[in-house]
């Protein structure tokens, strides 16, 4: 005999036992409980009471969310081929559709909530019944009880997951509603530049007419005074040539050429005159000194003193201490170890007055030379070594430490962009780098070849005197140096000269 319950799907046989449940045993469902179907869900169960399968809803086609999943790569596969205001717009949609499937991810966590209160109340109720019914049938519902907390497993899976995808699909609608908006300020910032374009370019249209309208009447204005003036100028042309025949113009252009040939000779006699009277008025002076200057006034030779008789004291016995004037003649400056009766002008002297003055017998003489010239070619010559990275000069070290130097070997002086290097094959007397406490400038003793020596202090505590085997070598030698050290930020000179 059967007995069905009224409220579950399920029927058991049982001939042993036969028991009536009373309606009112049972707990009346909440009301406040809605249900989505009519029908209880149908479920296969295998060992364990585990959910093999679940029933398979018809699909009508793809999903919400793969749907706007599709839509958003085809938006950033196409984002350089259609227009700013066309991605804004596809982004509203896709906003619009992630909206959507917002709201339906909350129905449906809705409907889990409902489905967890039902599985609640069925199971409160399945548990009532193990208690009143005994053999085959309380194993029946033990069974139905592990359905239902299989079924609650299931559905708290299914809950997760959709926990799951509503994270995801937030962060979807996110993502979409940033891009919507960062499309609908480039719509407004193109549409900005694209007004400004149009403001721009109709301003220089306008411009422009105006410029052409202004030159069109300034051109139809100017050209009937561009056509009285070249009649004017025709006419004078004309005139002109009336006045002038070609055979007087021809003359005064002969007499004019006289006239210069004439300046210019008389300009030559003045320069010639000039000098005889500068040296005439030297010869005076020089008889009536005491001492003289012989030597020329040039870089590359030497002055020396010479007594004008045999009357007056030997150089020898006399102080003679030379002098650099200042370009303005105010001021001289004292040549530092330069008290011989000779010396060899130094590049620096170029241009300069020098003087010497000579103590004899407690009477002083001033001598005084006119400015010091150069030599022609020397400039360009330095110029040319100056591209060089360094030059190498012959030289004989003739005194070492200001004592004479005993071999004379030839070595090499070489001058380079950052430092001087006095060496003999394999052997190096000096190399040092441009610094303050280097000096270099012509000899100022009385040495022989004073015009081919130069005086270098490598540093303190070491210096020499160099022979060239020109002076034209010297003075090169000095001038490629000082221009390396100024390069350095470092001023080449003498001891105790004013830089």
């Amino acid at each position: 005999m059967s007995q069905t319950t009224p409220i579950f799907t399920m029927t058991k046989i049982s001939p042993e036992v036969e028991i009536r449940m009373p309606m009112e045993a049972f707990p009346p469902v909440s009301a406040d409980v809605s249900f989505i179907s009519n029908s209880f869900p149908k479920y296969k169960l295998g060992a364990d009471n585990q959910i093999l399968e679940e029933p398979v809803e018809d699909n009508q086609g793809p999903s919400l969310k793969d749907v706007i999943e599709q839509e958003a790569s085809n938006l950033s596969d196409q984002h350089k081929r259609i227009s700013v205001r066309d991605l804004a717009s596809k982004f509203d949609k896709n906003l619009a559709a992630a909206a959507k499937l917002s709201n339906e991810a909350k129905l449906r966590e809705v409907a889990s909530l409902e489905g967890h209160v039902l599985l609640k109340k069925l199971r409160d109720a399945l548990e009532s019944l193990r208690g009143r019914f005994a053999g085959r049938n309380k194993e029946d519902v033990e069974k139905a009880i592990s359905m239902v907390e299989a079924l609650a497993v299931k559905l708290t899976q299914n809950e997760g997951e959709l926990i799951q995808e509503k994270f995801e699909v937030k962060k979807l609608v996110n993502f979409l509603k940033q891009a919507s908006e960062d499309a609908k300020k480039l719509v407004n910032q193109e549409k900005s530049f694209a007004c400004a374009e149009i403001e721009s370019a109709r301003a220089v249209v306008l411009r422009i007419g105006e410029a052409l309208e202004e030159q069109e009447k300034a051109s139809q204005a100017s050209k009937p005074q561009d056509v009285d003036g070249l009649i004017e100028e025709v006419q004078e042309a004309r005139r002109i040539k009336l006045m002038h025949q070609p055979s007087k113009v021809l003359a005064m252009e002969y007499e004019l050429r006289a006239l210069r040939d004439q300046i210019r000779e008389k300009c030559i006699f003045s320069i010639k005159l000039q000098k005889e009277l500068t040296m005439s008025k030297r010869d005076e002076e020089n008889k009536s000194r005491l001492y003289m200057l012989d030597g020329s006034e040039t870089l590359g030779s030497f002055l020396r003193v010479q007594p004008c008789s045999d009357e007056v004291p030997q150089v020898l016995k006399c102080s003679v201490q030379w002098y650099r004037l200042s370009s303005e003649g105010s001021w001289r400056e004292v040549i530092s170890g330069a008290n011989k009766s000779i010396y060899a002008p130094d590049p620096s002297d170029v241009g300069r007055i020098l003087q010497v003055d000579i103590v004899s017998n407690g009477k002083k003489l001033t001598l005084t030379t006119n400015p010091i010239q150069t030599v022609s070619g020397l400039g360009s010559h330095v110029e040319t070594l100056l591209r060089k990275s360094n030059t190498d000069f012959n030289v004989v070290i003739s005194q070492m430490n200001g004592k004479d130097h005993s071999s004379h070997s030839t070595h090499s002086f070489n001058v380079g962009r950052m430092r001087i290097k006095l060496c003999r094959g394999w052997i190096t007397k000096a190399r040092e780098i441009y610094s303050p406490s280097m000096q270099l400038c012509g000899v100022r003793g009385d040495v022989g070849n004073a015009a081919k020596a130069l005086f270098w202090q490598a540093r303190k505590g070491l210096s020499f005197v160099l022979t060239f085997e020109s002076e034209r070598e010297r003075n090169v030698a000095i001038m490629v140096a000082r221009k390396y050290a100024l390069d350095c930020n470092v001023v080449l000179a003498g001891p105790d000269d004013l830089v």
